[in-house]
C-alpha cells in the first residue's frame, strides 16, 4: 500500500521595492507572514543644507492573516533634493507600510521614530555655520541600533560606519581653493548614505570617505551603496552635486559651491536625492526576521 505524500509546506515572498501603493493578496494556505518595512532617506540641501537623514527599518514577525484577504503595501518615494539656490530639499522622508484596511500591521517612518524591532537610520552631517557645504547623507537603519552618521563639514566629523546591518554614512568635502592660486574657492558635494538590505541583518555598511569628492556610504546586508558627490567644477549646477542616497532608505549628501574671485560670484548646486524605501514580506515555517529571512 503506498502511503500518501506529505504535502510541501507553503513558502514565498514578495518585494515592493519601487515607490508606490500596491496590494497584497495573501496566498492560499498563508495564515501568518514576516514582513520588513524601510522608509525613505530623506534629499540633502542644496549649497547651504542640512544633508539628508536615512528612513528607519522596522519588522513583525508572525502576523495573523487569512488566506485571500488583501493587504495595502505603501512605499515610501526618496526625498527630493534641494535646490541648487539653497532650499533644503523639500520631500523630506515618506513612510512605508503594510496596513489592514485602516489599521497599520507594520509600519516605518523617519529618523527619531522608537519602538520594537526599529533600527534607527543614521543622521545626516549638519553644515556649521560659516563653514559652507559638502556634508554627507545618513545611513539607511539596521535591524537593530542606530546606523552610520554622515560625515559633517565645520566640525571636521567623520561619517561613520553601519550598525546591525544598516548603511554606513557618506563622507564630507574638503573645503579646497583653486590651484594655481587665484583666490576662489569651494566644496565638492557630500556623499549620499549608504541603504539597507531586505534579506535579513548581514554585515554593516562601511562609512564613506572624507575627501574632495567624497564617497557615498556602503550599502548594509546587501542594500545599495551611497553616490558619491560630484567634484569640484567652477560653473553650473550640475558639478559638485550631493550624493543621492542608497536603495534602501539611504539620506542624500548636500550640495557644494564654487566662489569666483574673478566675476564675484558664487555658484551652487543640488543636493542627492534620499534612497526609495522598500516592503519585504515572507511566510514559510522557520522564517523570520532578522536572522532567517535570505531568499528561498
Amino acid at each position: 500500500m503506498m502511503m500518501a505524500a506529505t504535502p510541501k509546506a507553503v513558502q514565498g515572498q514578495q518585494a515592493y521595492t519601487t515607490a508606490g501603493t500596491y496590494t497584497f493578496t495573501v496566498p492560499a494556505g498563508v495564515t501568518d507572514i514576516s514582513a520588513v518595512v524601510v522608509a525613505s532617506g530623506a534629499g540633502g540641501g542644496g549649497a547651504s543644507g542640512p544633508a539628508g537623514s536615512a528612513g528607519n527599518l522596522r519588522y513583525v514577525n508572525s502576523i495573523s492573516v487569512t488566506a485571500g484577504e488583501s493587504l495595502t503595501v505603501l512605499v515610501g518615494a526618496g526625498g527630493v533634493a534641494g535646490n541648487y539656490n539653497g532650499t533644503p530639499g523639500p520631500g523630506d522622508q515618506n513612510p512605508s507600510s503594510i496596513t489592514r484596511g485602516a489599521t497599520a500591521l507594520v509600519q516605518a517612518f523617519g529618523v527619531g521614530r522608537s519602538g520594537t524591532n526599529v533600527g534607527t537610520g543614521g543622521n545626516g552631517g549638519s553644515v556649521a555655520s560659516g563653514s559652507g557645504n559638502g556634508s554627507g547623507g545618513g545611513g539607511g537603519g539596521g535591524y537593530s541600533g542606530t546606523s552610520g552618521f554622515g560625515g559633517a563639514t565645520g566640525t571636521t566629523t567623520p561619517a561613520t560606519a553601519g550598525s546591525g546591518g544598516g548603511g554606513g554614512g557618506g563622507g564630507y568635502s574638503f573645503f579646497q581653493t583653486d590651484t594655481p592660486a587665484s583666490g576662489d574657492y569651494g566644496r565638492a558635494g557630500g556623499g549620499g548614505g549608504g541603504g539597507v538590505g531586505i534579506l535579513g541583518v548581514g554585515s554593516s555598511g562601511a562609512a564613506g570617505e572624507s575627501q574632495n569628492t567624497p564617497e557615498g556610504g556602503g550599502g548594509g546586508s546587501g542594500g545599495a551603496s551611497g553616490g558619491s558627490g560630484t567634484g569640484l567644477q567652477y560653473f553650473g549646477v550640475t558639478g559638485n552635486k550631493g550624493g543621492d542616497g542608497g536603495a534602501y532608505g539611504g539620506g542624500g549628501g548636500v550640495g557644494g559651491y564654487w566662489y569666483s574671485v574673478a566675476l564675484d560670484e558664487a555658484f551652487f548646486s543640488n543636493g542627492g536625492a534620499g534612497g526609495v524605501g522598500a516592503v519585504r514580506i515572507m511566510w514559510g515555517a522557520g522564517r523570520s526576521y532578522p536572522s532567517n529571512a535570505a531568499n528561498v
